[in-house]
């Protein structure tokens, strides 16, 4: 009989601010872009991805393929982006 095996999808797993928050602080950490927009993009999708497009005024398809490993968001739509989930970039020193 074989297993029958299910993707792993993180925005299933991200159900409070500060579960969100930690994950987004890894990526950060990481320092890579890709890897920052596709987890901003599994916060987005936690939260729900037609919610956030309406809180920042961007198209729901837009911020899917902004928010993946392959996007490149700018700046100002990071900073919206968190403004709609309750988060905010902070910097700290190294």
């Amino acid at each position: 009989m074989k297993a029958k095996l299910k993707k792993w999808d993180a925005a299933e797993h991200l159900k409070t601010k500060e579960d969100m928050a930690a994950y987004m602080a890894c990526a950060l950490e990481e320092g890579d872009p890709a890897l920052i927009a596709a987890i901003l993009g599994d916060i987005t999708r936690a939260q729900g991805m037609s919610k956030i497009a309406k809180k920042t005024g961007l198209g729901r398809e837009s911020l899917y393929k902004t928010l993946s490993i392959d996007g490149n968001p700018a700046l100002a739509t990071i900073l919206k982006v968190l403004d709609a989930l309750g988060l905010k970039l902070q910097a700290v020193p190294v």
